[in-house]
């Protein structure tokens, strides 16, 4: 099996007796997947990598046909139209965080690791998956909250499949989940006062399915109180009185 994963961690200056417990969390998390049989770890690779975007996307949908079908769905709508799009910032924000930072991959750097997905050679800080699907998840928890704390906690899934898996430390991780959740809040009342009247103007088109439900009736303008009506008539009177 070659240098057992503590002595190999050691080495490097990152194990148990070692300074830096990112390198010893790393091996800690990683050697569960020696000691996990093959079909878990293909299943853990594959989740990793290719699984959780497209239960995001899934999440997604299920919230746009519940935010669609309540009464007032501008706010939600825009909440669900501005998580994609941070989350698209998010990874640009995070081209030249790595280009800055340009930390090796685990397996360049450490012995001993199994990597679960090969092939990865481009920088490891930011992590990318972390990232995407944190923004997602909290762009989802500002428009629908049950299906957004489901979406964090497939962010936080994925955050620990990407160092099972071997591709990533676990500052990586935390750095991509802080990232995510950075982008979406920080600009979001800009984005959503924005929005918002994007969606409410898409409600009042043929298009308006895609906002709200057809079951559900336009939104009116609020009539104001006879009180009101009633004391502007008399203002109107009592102006052409005074014009005559």
């Amino acid at each position: 099996m070659g240098l057992p994963l503590a002595e190999a961690a050691e080495a490097k200056g990152g194990g148990p007796s070692g300074a830096n417990p990112d390198v010893s969390l790393l091996y800690d998390i990683n050697g569960l997947a020696k000691d996990a049989p093959g079909w878990f770890d293909h299943a853990m690779g594959f989740m990793g990598e290719y699984g959780i975007v497209p239960a995001m996307a899934v999440l997604m949908a299920c919230a746009w046909w519940s935010v669609r079908r309540g009464r007032d769905t501008a706010p939600g709508m825009a909440a669900l139209l501005w998580a994609p799009v941070a989350a698209g910032l998010a990874l640009l924000v995070n081209i030249p965080i790595r280009d800055f930072v340009r930390r090796p991959r685990p397996a360049l750097e450490h012995p001993g690791l199994d990597i679960l997905v090969k092939g990865k050679t481009d920088f490891s800080f930011v992590s990318d998956h972390a990232t995407l699907t944190m923004a997602l998840g909290v762009g989802l928890f500002i428009a629908h909250r049950r299906y957004g704390l489901i979406g964090i906690g497939l962010a936080f899934v994925e955050a620990f499949c990407r160092v099972f898996m071997g591709v990533h430390y676990p500052t990586d991780v935390v750095g991509g989940l802080a990232l995510g959740t950075a982008v979406v809040l920080l600009p979001a009342p800009v984005a959503m006062m924005l929005l918002t009247p994007l969606v409410r103007w898409v409600g009042t088109t043929r298009a308006a399915a895609l906002v709200r439900s057809r079951r559900m009736p336009a939104p009116r303008a609020v009539p104001e109180p006879d009180g009101a009506v009633d004391e502007g008539a008399r203002s109107r009177h009592r102006d052409n009185g005074l014009a005559a």
